[in-house]
């Protein structure tokens, strides 16, 4: 048997999580998956829309997936890799080289992302969306008002 393990936040899960844990099922046969909790993410600078406990659900709602633990803390893969029996370790390839030292116990793989598509970009069309609403509502109350004091 072989497990392949990921670690990641998996914030408004999307189409590229599918097909990264889709390729990672495909490298092993038990996906194990280190979701980054709440506080964790605080610590990284990351805001999530979802909550720790719907981003697990999330994952374990996912076929690929046969596990999820929560992510603590960035020391903890060491321990994950050997509780799980891990002979494969997985990162998007934005981490390349930053968990080399791991290999001394687990193989250490850098994948692609999937081009096109990211919880970041989707966050900033959201907030681009946003910005334009505001602006659509100023406009609309200061034409509102412009009428008001015409009369």
């Amino acid at each position: 048997m072989k497990t392949v393990i990921t670690y990641g936040t998996f914030d408004l899960f999307h189409v590229g999580h599918v097909k990264l844990l889709q390729r990672l099922s495909d490298m092993g046969s038990k996906l194990v998956v280190g979701c980054s909790t709440d506080s964790f993410n605080q610590l990284k600078g990351k805001r999530t829309v979802y909550p720790y406990q719907q981003r697990k659900l999330l994952l374990e709602s996912c076929r690929y997936v046969d596990k999820v633990f929560p992510e603590e803390n960035w020391e903890q893969k060491r321990e994950d890799i050997i509780r799980e029996s891990a002979s494969l370790f997985v990162m998007g390839d934005d981490w390349a080289g930053k968990f080399d030292s791991l290999s001394d116990i687990v193989e250490v793989f850098y994948i692609p992302r999937t081009p096109d598509i990211s919880t970041t970009e989707i966050k900033t069309y959201l907030s681009v969306r946003n910005e334009e609403k505001d602006q659509e509502i100023r406009n609309l109350l200061t034409r509102a008002l412009g009428l008001m004091e015409s009369k």
